[in-house]
C-alpha cells in the first residue's frame, strides 16, 4: 500500500464526460477515491457524502476525483443521477487503481474476479501522498476526510 510521504502515481482518464483529466492538471490537494461500481449501494452513498459535504472541501480549495473501473457512459449517468459536484474518472484497464494499491481479486457470492478496492488517498499540492484510508467505510468517508484536513 502507498504510504504517506510517497510521490502520488500520475495518471490520466476520462472523465464523465469524455474529456482526459490528469492528476498535475490541479493545484492544491486532491482527494483520490477509488469505488467498486457505479450507482451501487455503497459506491453511491459515498459520492453523496462527498456531494453533501462539497462546500467543505470547497472551502479549504480540495478537489474531489472519484475513480472507478466503469465505462464513461455509466459515470456520466451516475453523476446526474446523483448531481455529483466532482469529476468522476474512468479506469477501465484498472491500471491507475492498481498504481495506487487499490485493484486486484476480490471474491463475493462466491465468484471471484479483478477490482477496485474502496480506498482514497489525499495528495498535496507538492503531489507526494498526504493521507491513505484503506478499505474505507462509505458511510461518513467524506466527513473522516474533513476532518484530517484542520
Amino acid at each position: 500500500m502507498l504510504e504517506p510521504g510517497q510521490q502520488a502515481p500520475p495518471f490520466e482518464c476520462k472523465n464523465h464526460a469524455g474529456e482526459t483529466v490528469a492528476l498535475d492538471d490541479f493545484d492544491g490537494r486532491v482527494v483520490v477515491y477509488f469505488y467498486p461500481r457505479a450507482d451501487t449501494p455503497g459506491c453511491t452513498t459515498e459520492a453523496c457524502s462527498f456531494r453533501d459535504s462539497w462546500d467543505e472541501f470547497a472551502e479549504r480549495d480540495v478537489t474531489v476525483l472519484g475513480i472507478s473501473d466503469d465505462p464513461v457512459s455509466d459515470l456520466e449517468k451516475f453523476r446526474e443521477k446523483y448531481d455529483l459536484p466532482f469529476e468522476l474518472l474512468s479506469d477501465e484497464s484498472g491500471e491507475v487503481a492498481s498504481a495506487y494499491d487499490s485493484y486486484g481479486e476480490k471474491n463475493m457470492f462466491g465468484n471471484t474476479f479483478d477490482g477496485v478496492f474502496r480506498n482514497t488517498f489525499v495528495v498535496a499540492s507538492d503531489g507526494t501522498i498526504e493521507h491513505v484510508f484503506a478499505d474505507v467505510s462509505p458511510d461518513g468517508h467524506a466527513e473522516e476526510i474533513l476532518s484530517t484536513l484542520e
